[in-house]
């Protein structure tokens, strides 16, 4: 064979390859986006150690931290029930109640439901106090923030930290999510979304954004995509250790 024809060869395999992990690239950022598009099920469900408020109108009793008291409910003044490691908490007359795994209208109805016995149309509503959304990382402002909706953007989020940082690394900005006993890391290339602020990368309270530093080359490489047997506040203490 000759020179000629063995460089046509491998250069034809090498723009092969290329093209093919581009292909492959490009579907793994696609997978990312559909992981954390809108999804208009998702209803946040209560977990262990969280803080919840319950307000039953006219009923100071039967209320801890309500929202229709006229005294302040603010969780600085310690007016939560917290649910503790079998999932349960403490509400006035009903006792020991099972709340984790519920989302908030489960919950609500539950409650309802249970307090007819001596109401005739009870009206409750219930909070969770601590619903957050943690950005670490290259942002102005790193914090954790306090999120009211089931359903946050990105962006939404990061601006409430003062934005990007100039060393932001933008290819490789990782979202960390519970899943069971796992912890899920995605990778989110914002450099390659041609319409951003409408592709609506969706948060969840209890999500992680970490953004590493473009000085951080192998984060990448490093980063699992599934860190076992962790929470998020661990397995984000784990990739920051990687920056």
């Amino acid at each position: 064979m000759s020179k000629k024809l063995i460089i046509s060869s491998l250069l034809m395999l090498l723009l092969f390859s290329c093209k093919t992990y581009n292909v492959l690239e490009e579907d793994q950022a696609s997978r990312n986006m559909q992981d954390f598009s809108f999804d208009p099920n998702y209803q946040y469900k209560i977990r262990k150690d969280d803080k919840i408020t319950l307000s039953v109108w006219g009923q100071d009793d039967l209320s801890v931290g309500s929202v229709y008291g006229i005294y302040n409910s603010n969780e600085v003044y310690g007016k939560w029930l917290l649910v503790d490691i079998n999932g349960n908490i403490e509400i006035p007359k009903l006792g020991t109640t099972s709340v984790i795994g519920k989302s908030l209208p489960e919950l609500k109805e539950d409650i309802k439901t249970k307090l007819k016995k001596w109401l005739v149309n009870p009206i409750v509503d219930v909070k969770v106090l601590n619903k957050e959304i943690a950005v670490m990382g290259e942002v102005r402002n790193p914090a954790v923030i306090q999120v009211d909706k089931d359903q946050n953007t990105l962006l939404e989020i990061i601006s409430k930290t003062g934005g990007f940082e100039m060393y932001a690394n933008l290819k490789s900005v990782k979202i960390l999510r519970q899943e069971g006993e796992n912890v899920r890391v995605t990778n989110i290339d914002l450099t390659k979304m041609k319409d951003v602020p409408n592709q609506n990368i969706i948060l969840h309270p209890g999500d992680y954004v970490i953004v590493p530093s473009k000085k951080s080359k192998d984060f990448d490489k490093r980063a699992s995509t599934i860190i076992p047997f962790t929470t998020v506040t661990s397995a984000a203490g784990i990739l920051i250790g990687l920056l």
